[in-house]
């Protein structure tokens, strides 16, 4: 049976991790977030959230953006190649409810997929 946890190796923990994503990725992009992604060697994703006060003022709303990409993520995690993801979120994001922005996430994994797939 498919797990769809999401457990401390799905997530990246380190600013050296974070790092390495920062350079020369592949990027899947909307005017409220990007995606940069760069292959490991893991065989399966990982993702890192940012979220900053800058764009997104209020905590509870923050959390709103970061539960919902992460969700988004649990869900796909098995049709997404084995790459670091970093999320970034522009201040648009927060116009989004959550069903939009999780369409827009959903739409955002595929596109990364292909972008490594194809």
């Amino acid at each position: 049976m498919t797990s769809y946890t999401f457990t401390r190796e799905l997530r990246l923990l380190t600013p050296a991790q974070f790092k390495a994503v920062f350079t020369d990725p592949l990027k899947a992009s909307s005017a409220e977030i990007t995606l940069l992604a760069v292959r490991n060697t893991l065989g399966h994703p990982r993702v890192g959230l940012t979220v900053p006060k800058k764009q997104v003022k209020r905590a509870h709303d923050r959390n709103r953006v970061k539960r919902v990409i992460r969700e988004s993520f649990r869900l796909h995690q098995h049709q997404i190649p084995g790459v670091d993801i970093v999320v970034l979120v522009r201040s648009g994001v927060m116009d989004l409810e959550n069903e939009a922005l999780h369409q827009l996430v959903d739409k955002l994994w595929r596109k990364l997929s292909r972008r490594f797939n194809g």
